[in-house]
Order: structure tokens, then C-alpha cells, then sequence
């Protein structure tokens, strides 16, 4: 049977919720076009020659985290996917608000995004409270799965980093299970406070404020071989 008779299970929900402010709405049609990642295959040094390295969100929520980064490190080219229609809405305000030239947004599933990345073209990878999918009929919608882990394995290059944030115990101790089954990744941590500790670059998002999840947040660091 081809992919397209068995589509590959979506790893998020609702793609819409409130209508989105005129403002954002604005900016989904005058600065998304200019500023949406290529849907084709593309090199990220093409794409910004001028970059000393590229980093990836997947699941960028309201885009507080990435567009902080962005301002951060001009010199790095910050590509992020989310689905949900208000926090691509949201990201760009961000965006058009800093000024902020070095960011490309993929406004749709992350995983087609790895599919059209080069072998070893990003630095870093942040999934940063992705969607728990609680029930446990559902795990199998949750974004880390052996396959995923092989392609962000795929794109890092060696010595990059990969960063996995959640509240929620089960998802933690699913995610630590899955990445560390691929040989490609070393988990970094050598004490309980490396998990524990919000790393000392992160950005605070108004969604981990909310407190969510079944535990205080973990963050878990590794690194590509």
C-alpha cells in the first residue's frame, strides 16, 4: 500500500481555536509568504549563507521561545514548525515586532519539514513541551517515536544537541527511553539538577507558566555523536 492509502498519524491536535486578531491575521498574509521555509527540498546554508549555524523548533507554541533565540544569536538561522494557525499567528508578531530577519516558519507538521533537511544541516533541535497525548491509545500520536528520533538523528550533525522539554512523568521517561535506544544520541546529564534545572538559555513560555502537566518541568539535553 502507498503512504498516501496510510497517511502518517498526526502528532497534534486542533489547528484552530479563537478567531485570530486582525492584526495577525494581517501578518499571515503579508509576512508568512516571505518568510515560510521552502516546501521543497533545501540546504539551510542556501537558504541563509550568511548563518554561522541552524537551529530547529519543532512545536513553537506562541513563538516566545524561538523568536527570543532569533534575537539572541542574529547570526543563526532559526527555523520553526507549528501547525496551530494562532501560534504561527502569534510567532509572527514576534517576529514583525523584533525585526527579526533570521527566522522561517514552517506552519504545518514538523515532520514533513526533516523530510526536505540535508543529511547533518542543523546545530540544535529544541521539542519543548510537545502534545503529552495522555490516553494510552493515543502514544502512538506522540511526536517522539523511533522514527523521528532517526530523523532528527539524520539532520543533526555530529556533536549537535537536542533538547526535549515536558511536564508530564510519562512522556519524559518515554521520550529519555526512545532517543537513548538510537545510538546517535548521548543524553548529557551527569547529576539530577541537569534535568531539573531550567538549562541556562532557556525561555520561559507563557504555556509552561500554566503549569499544566503532572510534574515540574524536565529538561533533557543530548547530545549527536
Amino acid at each position: 500500500m502507498s503512504d498516501e492509502a496510510h497517511p502518517a498519524l498526526r502528532t497534534y491536535g486542533r489547528i484552530k481555536s479563537r478567531p485570530i486578531k486582525p492584526r495577525q491575521a494581517a501578518l499571515l498574509d503579508s509576512l508568512l509568504p516571505r518568510i515560510r521555509a521552502p516546501q521543497e527540498p533545501f540546504d539551510p546554508k542556501a537558504l541563509a549563507p550568511q548563518a554561522r549555524a541552524c537551529w530547529l523548533e519543532i512545536g513553537f507554541g506562541g513563538g516566545e521561545h524561538m523568536a527570543t533565540q532569533a534575537a539572541r544569536r542574529p547570526d543563526v538561522l532559526v527555523i520553526g514548525a507549528e501547525p496551530f494557525q494562532n501560534g504561527v499567528a502569534s510567532a509572527l508578531r514576534h517576529i514583525d515586532e523584533q525585526g527579526l530577519t533570521n527566522v522561517r516558519v514552517q506552519d504545518g507538521d514538523a515532520r514533513e519539514l526533516l523530510a526536505r533537511l540535508p543529511d547533518a544541516s542543523v546545530e540544535r533541535v529544541f521539542v519543548l513541551f510537545p502534545d503529552p497525548w495522555p490516553k494510552a491509545r493515543h502514544h502512538k500520536r506522540r511526536l517522539i517515536q523511533a522514527e523521528t528520533v532517526a530523523e532528527l538523528a539524520r539532520v543533526l550533525k555530529p556533536g549537535g544537541r537536542l533538547r526535549f522539554a515536558s511536564d508530564v512523568a510519562h512522556y519524559v521517561d518515554w521520550a529519555l527511553e526512545r532517543i537513548l535506544a538510537n545510538p546517535a544520541f548521548r543524553w548529557r546529564a551527569d547529576r539530577a539538577d541537569d534535568w531539573r534545572k531550567r538549562p541556562a538559555d532557556h525561555v520561559t513560555t507563557r504555556y509552561e507558566e500554566k503549569r499544566l502537566g503532572d510534574c515540574a518541568p524536565v529538561f533533557l539535553d543530548f547530545e549527536r555523536a
